[in-house]
């Protein structure tokens, strides 16, 4: 474990490059749908904004990253968030990073008033579906053979995970 090591922050601007590093780095067909990104691309744009990300930190060196954001811009949907980006550096994986990253963007969440925190997993992705299962989210469907990707039909399954008591 790294519980005094890990620091955990909120992205800045001038983290960018080297969280781009690490994005590419990490990207896999087991957990992604969409191409590598091409070396020398940047991580922020108009839908994926800094104040989205939280970094975790071991060393001054950027470890791992969580992404979290309401999942549609509707009003009737703001007490939820979705997950939809969690990355660790291939090095540290198994040391309890990818929980603390997912733990501090529901602790995040439920500070900003949601209830709710959303996922999608692609469905061979044994892994990261036991991460978020040990987080306490649980399977609410499946979009059965949804992708298709390296010649292989793909189930979406989609987590969630209560952030406060029913009320």
């Amino acid at each position: 474990m790294l519980d005094d090591e890990l620091i955990i922050r909120p992205a800045r601007p001038e983290d960018e490059r080297e969280l781009a590093v690490l994005n590419r780095a990490a990207w896999s067909p087991l957990s992604e749908v969409a191409p590598l990104p091409p070396e020398g691309d940047g991580v922020f744009d108009d839908r994926h904004a800094p104040e989205q990300f939280l970094l975790a930190l071991l060393g001054g060196r950027i470890v791992g990253y969580v992404r979290q954001v309401p999942p549609t811009p509707l009003a009737s949907n703001r007490h939820v968030r979705q997950i939809q980006g969690l990355a660790v550096d291939g090095a540290v994986r198994g040391r309890g990073v990818g929980r603390r990253l997912v733990e501090a963007a529901c602790d995040a969440a439920r500070a900003d008033g949601a209830r709710r925190m959303t996922l999608r997993v692609l469905g061979w992705n044994a892994p990261a579906r036991r991460l978020y299962e040990s987080c306490g989210f649980v399977v609410e469907g499946s979009l059965a053979e949804e992708f298709l990707i390296d010649g292989s039909y793909v189930d979406d399954v989609w987590m969630a995970r209560r952030l406060v008591d029913r009320t």
